[in-house]
């Protein structure tokens, strides 16, 4: 397994990392941090998990939906 988070600045020998790959992974850390905003999917109220997960879809569907790269003008 490599490392994907890049090295301090003032580290001495840097190891080597995957930038594409330390991209995709804020990508995602970013959607779950989006997620946990929504009480109903952090707090996970829902007994079922096909419920559960629906709520997850909807949630991703409106971050989807709303960021400014689909907004057209």
């Amino acid at each position: 397994m490599t490392a994907c988070i890049p090295p301090k600045k003032n580290r001495k020998s840097k190891p080597p990392y995957d930038w594409h790959l330390y991209k995709k992974r804020h990508l995602i850390e970013n959607m779950f941090a989006k997620l946990k905003d929504w009480r109903r999917v952090a707090t996970r109220y829902d007994r079922c998990a096909h419920i559960f997960m629906s709520a997850i879809h909807i949630a991703a569907g409106f971050f989807f939906d709303v960021t400014p790269e689909n907004v057209t003008i």
